[in-house]
């Protein structure tokens, strides 16, 4: 995979000059990952963050009845780990593979040299700036729309306006990156079959004929 390409097509970077793009492509290190494979543990120390190209990751704190919650689930193009840059040095989550997929691992140490420059410093502030902005509109979105229209949407956003999907993730993953609990997810998938909205198949969620025609007029 051409990392300079990939970098440059991520929304995350929209707006970073072509000479610092080419500096992170140069140290990132490309790992080839595989569905629930842990990649560090709560509490490991951390001596990089990453780069998701394709698949996806969950992030998961434990609770002290030893639960685990679901923080985020991260997409192809989003950073994450990186707060072991500044904050502290071991990771605050665990982080676990939930599909297969690419991600670039970004040594600590040589990202610091780069911060040593200051186009490049100036650079990665503004990209700290643009993902706090999308953890406002997060927020944003979670309390402007209820359960089913977070959960028709992440279905576009990720699958596209198909008819027959293979979600590939687990319904905790999917639920909390709807901002749902398993239990919520589970109700609401429920009471969409009970609807005529969508059918169940095992792993498979089938999209009913003529829906997404009424959700794209609905949503223009």
């Amino acid at each position: 995979m051409d990392i300079y390409a990939f970098i440059d097509r991520s929304a995350f970077f929209q707006g970073v000059s072509k000479s610092s793009k080419e500096q992170l492509a140069d140290i990132c290190i490309p790992k080839k990952i595989v569905k629930k494979e842990v990649l560090f543990r709560e509490g490991d120390k951390g001596y990089g963050f990453y780069l998701l190209a394709s698949g996806s990751v969950g992030l998961y704190k434990s609770t002290p009845d030893g639960r685990e919650i679901v923080i985020k689930i991260i997409q192809p193009g989003e950073p994450f780990a990186e707060v072991v840059l500044f904050e502290q040095d071991t990771y605050p989550v665990t982080a676990t593979t939930l599909m297969d997929g690419v991600l670039f691992i970004i040594p600590k140490q040589q990202f610091y040299l780069l911060l040593e420059k200051k186009d490049f410093r100036n650079d990665f502030i503004a990209m700290l700036m643009r993902k706090q902005r999308y953890l406002a509109e997060r927020i944003r979105f979670l309390t402007m729309h209820d359960v089913e229209e977070r959960f028709f949407m992440f279905i576009e956003e990720h699958y596209g306006m198909k008819n027959r999907i293979a979600v590939g993730m687990s319904k905790k993953s999917l639920a909390a990156a709807i901002g749902a609990t398993p239990e919520t997810y589970s109700r609401l998938l429920a009471r969409l079959n009970k609807e005529g909205k969508i059918q169940l198949e095992g792993p498979q969620i089938t999209i009913v004929e003529g829906f997404w025609d009424k959700w794209r007029k609905r949503n223009e």
